[in-house]
């Protein structure tokens, strides 16, 4: 199985269905966070107009499936390709009671804030879609699969997706990817309608995999791409300590760099002896850098993480 595409109506927890449909089938995963970065990646400054966004992201994604088996978690990803053999289509309903009832855990919202909020989500999902794919709805036909959250949780939903997949031939050993004839095909295709608009892909964007410490800091780059924070892992290294000669002898790297908010993240999730050392670092680096913005996650932080979103370890 090469694509997988996941959408559904907001606040239906579509997305993370997205997140444990990825882990269980172990596809790589497609969020609006990881796309923006390819985007930019492909496109530089370049502003790609609604009108042209679908051909844009599928130029990106067909090249990716080549090499990689995607789970694609973007609002209106069923209508991005054409039917294919290796696709398939999964949508995510629930009722408008479960979907306000979620607003009002997440956001902290009574419920009349919560209904109205949510009245303002669907506008916002409708106009988008009519934006970028000519409707504010899907067709009844545009899914292969449709799931009812109200009685179903994400891992759930990912179970009966898997099982789907199985009865497809689209999981396990006959797992096959998109031939680069296919994806030759649908670049050209793409391309040409860029070219209507004076788009010029570069070909830049491609996966690029963080290798990770400890799993508890995939779990949390799961948890930005959920939210579409941008990240970057270990990207900085800051000197703590030097000799006489002004050598480093001590420094610091923390976990995470969040550009948007221009902060550091450090997960600390290991036994209290090793958290006092690197308590002790992080006060020497805000002594030194008192200009760097650092938060600390302890273990109780991350565990109260854990036990919101469910995650377990890869």
């Amino acid at each position: 199985m090469a694509l997988l595409t996941i959408s559904g109506e907001p606040a239906s927890r579509w997305e993370e269905a997205a997140h444990a449909a990825a882990r269980l089938l172990k596809f790589e995963l497609i969020t609006e966070s990881r796309l923006d970065e390819w985007m930019q990646q492909e496109f530089g400054e370049t502003a790609v107009p609604d009108r042209a966004w679908r051909p844009a992201v599928v130029s990106i994604l067909a090249r990716m499936a080549v090499s990689h088996h995607l789970v694609i978690a973007l609002a209106g990803s069923e209508a991005l390709f054409s039917s294919l053999p290796i696709l398939f289509r999964a949508g995510v309903v629930a009722p408008a009671a479960r979907r306000i009832g979620n607003l009002m855990l997440d956001q902290r919202l009574e419920r009349p804030a919560a209904r109205t909020f949510l009245e303002d989500l669907d506008r916002a999902a409708k106009s988008r879609r009519r934006a970028r794919f000519g409707r504010p709805k899907p067709p009844p036909d545009a899914f292969d699969l449709l799931l009812n959250a109200e009685h179903l949780d994400p891992a759930q939903m990912a179970e009966v997706l898997r099982s789907a997949l199985a009865a497809r031939g689209l999981c396990g050993d006959s797992q096959t990817l998109l031939s680069s004839a296919a994806e030759a095909q649908i670049e050209f295709q793409t391309r040409f309608v860029l070219a209507r608009h004076g788009i010029t892909p570069a070909g830049r964007a491609s996966i690029t995999h963080a290798a990770f410490g400890h799993p508890s800091e995939e779990m949390f780059a799961n948890l930005l791409d959920f939210y579409r924070i941008r990240w970057e892992y270990e990207p900085r290294s800051f000197p703590l300590q030097w000799d006489k000669d002004g050598n480093v002898m001590e420094g610091f790297t923390p976990d995470f760099y969040l550009p948007e908010f221009d902060l550091y993240v450090e997960l600390t999730t290991m036994k209290q002896a090793l958290v006092t050392r690197k308590n002790r670092k992080i006060k020497l680096l805000r002594a030194i850098y008192p200009h760097v913005n650092i938060q600390v996650f302890y273990q109780k932080d991350f565990q109260d993480l854990v036990f919101k979103y469910g995650w377990k370890a890869s």
